[in-house]
């Protein structure tokens, strides 16, 4: 009897185990430039898919700047992903890029299959091929640029990957968005302002819960010195952008703040090691600035819990990932 209760018992902790570690099925969706922040959140992101806490199913480009399909495959292959679709607006959709042209060293520099923007796909066509793909209530979405692409997706009809509107089939198939956006508990930010008719139609009517790490809780995070400094690391695409960028700005004397990493982090490893909720929902005006409804449902911003140092320390190790054989 005991041995059947023992075994039962090694079998439900195994079970449990495997459960607790399966991987965040997890769309990447980014302006990837003009900051650069970018590069180390799609470097933590393919960080956790090599610990095995992530599946990335797409890797979206909210900028349509020629050159930006080609710049999230030189990451993809870098990290010896290359098939890792890669979308790109076909509409309407800012074009902003980076000043220190650290874009234009990865593109010349690094291998990548997708030279032109035309290679890639469609974004909001890949968002519904793939969400209808997906099992139920299985998908995350990062986004740590603008809402271009999920505005768009919530305003798309039936198509030949799904007999759902956009709205249904987020809400089928989405768990959770998580968003570098906003200011609270109120402000401008960037990536809301920018499309600030996306911010809202997003904010407004998107069917599943809402995490936004706000600009206050990236802003005092300060990365990418170590990595730089690593004289182990060599021909890596991220400390190529960081080696570029942090000379040619004073206020990133100490490393570059860090808001989209902590986006990436919270989607998939969840915020409870760092952060509490701060409940409600996210009110975006006309001009782009947003503000704080205590009285909303179904979304949260970030709240600090530990000192931010403890982040700060893990992105700063995580941008550093080597993929395997490097």
């Amino acid at each position: 009897m005991i041995r059947k209760v023992f075994t039962l018992l090694l079998i439900f902790c195994c079970a449990a185990s495997a459960f607790a570690q399966k991987p965040v099925n997890i769309i990447f969706d980014s302006d990837m430039g003009p900051d650069y922040d970018d590069v180390g959140a799609i470097t933590i992101l393919h960080a956790l898919a090599d610990k095995g806490e992530a599946k990335i199913l797409a890797t979206m480009a909210s900028t349509k700047y020629e050159g930006v399909a080609g710049v999230l495959n030189v990451f993809n292959t870098y990290f010896k992903r290359p098939d890792i679709p890669v979308g790109v607006p076909k509409g309407y959709a800012l074009e902003l890029r980076d000043w220190q042209h650290w874009t234009d060293t990865l593109l010349a520099k690094y291998p990548h299959k997708i030279k032109t923007n035309d290679e890639a796909e469609d974004a909001v066509k890949l968002y519904r091929k793939i969400l209808a793909a997906q099992p139920d209530h299985s998908v995350t979405i990062v986004t740590v640029g603008f809402l271009t692409n999920l505005s768009n997706l919530l305003n798309t009809k039936a198509d030949a990957y799904s007999t759902l509107s956009g709205k249904e089939l987020i809400k089928k198939k989405v768990k959770l968005l998580v968003c570098m956006a906003g200011k609270f508990p109120s402000g401008f930010e960037f990536n809301v302002m920018k499309d600030a008719p996306a911010s809202q139609n997003v904010y407004d009517n998107w069917g599943t819960p809402i995490i936004l790490s706000g600009f206050e809780i990236g802003e005092k995070i300060k990365v990418g010195l170590p990595l730089i400094h690593n004289q182990d690391i060599k021909n890596d695409p991220t400390k190529d952008v960081f080696r570029i960028s942090i000379p040619q700005d004073k206020q990133d004397s100490l490393g570059r703040m860090s808001w989209d990493e902590t986006a990436v982090l919270v989607a998939i490893k969840g915020y409870g090691d760092w952060y509490t909720l701060h409940k409600g929902r996210i009110k975006v005006a006309a001009d782009g600035s947003d503000k704080w409804d205590d009285n909303g449902t179904g979304q949260a911003y970030l709240v600090e819990k530990v000192d931010y140092h403890k982040v700060q320390d893990l992105i700063n190790e995580l941008i550093q990932h080597q993929p395997a054989g490097q």
